[in-house]
């Protein structure tokens, strides 16, 4: 489903911001690894020379709201990205430019990280797929906290939801990837 091409790729890093701290399902549990996974992703992207994208999400929720200051990367994400996208629905395609910056540079070929593993990494990731992208869902460098099912009361673990959005996309909308995958195959490409 995916093909490596270093020239045509590139790293998106969606919601990555700070306005998740200032949530109440905020939790560091998971953070380190996820961390690890982000910074080393983007350090293999920048020396292959593959795009870094940020993609803020922003919408009326206070700590997601452009005046609450907290719509910027997690302190430790590096700056400098080769572009940054706001966004306003679960996607970040609709109504962002992104798509048309893409294809302007012919890339065809997205490796996906961010916070949430569910919703708006799993929303892109299905967007991409449908309108003609090859993608790399890292799980590893993506972030979710535990959920309620409303109707049954059950938490669903970070692990049990990411187990199943990766049975959702994977040889639909994507190939699951570990950063070492990706790292690969930007490597490979760059030696071709």
């Amino acid at each position: 489903m995916s093909v490596f091409n270093a020239a045509r790729s590139a790293l998106l890093i969606i919601d990555v911001q700070e306005s998740f701290r200032h949530r109440p399902y905020w939790s560091e549990a998971d953070l380190p690894a996820f961390k690890e996974a982000v910074l080393r992703l983007e350090r293999g992207a920048r020396e292959h020379g593959v795009p870094v994208i940020h993609v803020f999400h922003i919408d009326q929720d206070a700590a997601f709201t452009k005046e609450s200051g907290f719509v910027t990367a997690l302190d430790w994400v590096p700056g400098g990205p080769d572009v940054v996208f706001e966004k306003h629905t679960h996607n970040a395609f609709t109504d962002t430019g992104l798509d048309l910056w893409l294809r302007r540079r012919g890339i065809n070929h997205l490796v996906i990280t961010g916070i949430r593993t569910e919703q708006c990494c799993e929303t892109t990731t299905r967007v991409a797929s449908d309108i003609g992208y090859a993608v790399d869902y890292v799980t590893e460098a993506t972030l979710t906290f535990p959920m309620t099912h409303a109707g049954s009361g059950r938490v669903y673990s970070p692990e049990e939801i990411k187990a199943r959005t990766e049975l959702v996309l994977a040889g639909r909308f994507a190939r699951i990837a570990s950063v070492d995958d990706a790292l690969a195959g930007w490597q490979s490409q760059r030696a071709a």
